[in-house]
């Protein structure tokens, strides 16, 4: 199984190039929890929610690993429930890093905010490049600092399809 992250900040693009590339390659796409809470508990999040938003996270790709698919895609992963955390709440539950580097992540494709329009949902909060210019160097960052396999992505959607496929095609083959 070959496990591929989708990390960055929010309206790059992740959840949809989750699924063209799980269209082009197949494996099976985990969603973001987060999304999931705040839909079921209709209001904003509070930092007594991390650890169960983190714990819900790993339990979706917990059971989507057990499936053992050739090609396991996460539309996001505990770096974001980290970054947000301290983002929002000044804190962050210091398991949540220890979880995080116990599991093996191949690789992460980091997507610029740059290129692209930021796109209002109802869940998303910056609407400021500046701010998603800061959460991209943060995720930046984290994934160096940590020796993580990770591509950069950029420019329109077109372009990050393109680079994600033509970076892919021979990773998945080899």
């Amino acid at each position: 199984m070959k496990v591929l992250v989708l990390a960055g900040p929010e309206s790059t693009g992740k959840s949809w190039l989750a699924g063209d590339i799980q269209a082009a390659f197949g494996g099976i796409v985990v969603g973001e929890y987060v999304r999931h809470f705040i839909d079921a508990e209709q209001r904003d999040t509070c930092y007594a929610d991390i650890p169960v938003i983190a714990r819900g996270q790993l339990a979706w790709e917990d059971a989507a690993r057990a499936q053992q698919p050739d090609l396991l895609i996460l539309d996001t992963h505990l770096l974001s429930n980290m970054l947000w955390s301290q983002l929002l709440f000044d804190d962050c539950p210091h398991w949540l890093e220890s979880a995080l580097l116990a599991r093996r992540y191949d690789l992460h494709l980091l997507l610029d905010p740059v290129g692209v329009p930021w796109i209002a949902d109802g869940q998303r909060c910056q609407p400021q490049l500046e701010e998603r210019l800061a959460f991209h160097a943060r995720c930046r960052h984290w994934l160096n600092q940590h020796r993580q396999n990770v591509c950069e992505l950029g420019g329109d959607w077109a372009a990050r399809r393109q680079a994600a496929f033509e970076l892919l095609t021979p990773w998945l083959a080899s």
